[in-house]
């Protein structure tokens, strides 16, 4: 099984990488999405919303830092439409110059603490 995950290029000021949901969600609040860009992030907000779980709605402690510091969530591989829906986030974020990158993990790349059929999240392990 591998793992596939899209996130910042950078860190941000708190030391994480925020993959694009966030990203995308920053550039929101902050005003910078084109009219199309923002419908397509609702559009496809929504689309994510009606077709996968949210971790945090089953366990609203699975990104709790206290608990599990620097939880990350991972699509599975298998979760086929999911990946592939990225690439339209993908597009918005280089249009803004926001570096965000492709991870693939062949096993889980920390400790799982939520699992479902189409994803993981995980605390990663320590270096």
């Amino acid at each position: 099984m591998a793992y596939v995950r899209f996130q910042s290029t950078e860190p941000n000021p708190n030391g994480r990488h925020p993959g694009f949901f966030g990203l995308i969600n920053n550039l929101s609040r902050s005003g910078r999405l084109t009219p199309a860009q923002e419908e397509f992030r609702q559009a496809n907000h929504a689309w994510y919303e009606a077709h996968y779980t949210n971790p945090s709605k089953v366990d609203p402690t699975v990104y709790d830092r206290s608990i599990n510091p620097g939880a990350t969530a991972w699509f599975k591989e298998s979760a086929e439409a999911l990946v592939a829906r990225a690439d339209g986030y993908l597009e918005v974020l280089a249009a803004h110059g926001v570096g965000c990158t492709k991870l693939v993990a062949h096993e889980p790349p920390g400790r799982i603490v939520y699992e479902d059929a189409d994803q993981i999240v995980v605390v990663p392990h320590r270096n």
